[in-house]
């Protein structure tokens, strides 16, 4: 895929830093804003907050525990070797590798990449909205025919549409950061997952559904915003 790279932009390096309660803030030039990740986690209902609970009440806190970290552990793997693919920097001989990420890899990449990847701008971009947010994103360019933040996501089973609220608005948070840096229109968020058993799935959202995403994504902002000013006070 490296013939599909088009650097047009040059993207500033962000300084990370992450405190004692494992939220994690970008600074560019000194000044700092929280990751949109934090803003998400912070700014759940209070309904997603009691259905993570009582899985955990329900499977034991223990085992929640294992299946979280090997669930980060796995998608991190699999982000790496996608992160390979797009610079080139690995054989792409799946058939041979029996590794569980490597293959999950390979999905995203036979069954939408190959496909549908028009044009490569970055890829682990740095973004930055001042006063607002920043973060990483996993992939920008046109996907489709479209300009996109593309996001890649692993899955222990099959997602619903109506579970994946938050994967919709950080493709959001990274398009409002990239629009205003790089004077680009990005109206398209595309969400890439593979499951541990290798089951495929692709979600976008575009034109007004994508804009009503990012005022959402703008409100979860101001209410992370008054969050924190109540425990300054």
């Amino acid at each position: 895929m490296l013939h599909l790279w088009n650097k047009r932009f040059h993207y500033n390096n962000l300084k990370r830093v992450t405190d004692r309660s494992g939220a994690r803030h970008y600074s560019l030039d000194g000044h700092r804003v929280p990751s949109v990740t934090t803003i998400l986690e912070k700014t759940k209902s209070q309904k997603e907050k009691d259905s993570l609970s009582a899985w955990k009440a329900r499977v034991g806190y223990t085992e929640a525990s294992r299946i979280s970290k090997e669930s980060t552990s796995r998608g991190d793997k699999m982000h790496k070797h996608l992160e390979d693919a797009l610079h080139g920097k690995q054989h792409l001989d799946f058939v041979e590798i029996s590794d569980v990420e490597k293959k999950m890899s390979e999905v995203i990449i036979n069954q939408a990449l190959e496909k549908k990847l028009n044009e490569i701008w970055g890829c682990e971009t740095p973004l930055y909205y001042p006063h607002s947010h920043a973060g990483t994103t996993d992939l920008c360019g046109v996907y489709d025919n479209n300009e996109s933040i593309i996001d890649f996501k692993s899955s222990n089973r099959i997602k619903k549409r109506e579970w994946i609220t938050d994967y919709f608005l950080q493709t959001c948070a990274y398009a409002l950061a990239h629009n205003l840096q790089h004077k680009t229109n990005i109206r398209q968020g595309v969400i890439l997952i593979c499951t541990s058993k290798f089951e495929f799935q692709e979600f976008i959202i575009k034109d007004n559904e994508f804009l009503w995403y990012q005022k959402k994504f703008e409100d979860r902002v101001r209410k992370y915003q008054d969050l924190m000013r109540l425990e300054d006070e």
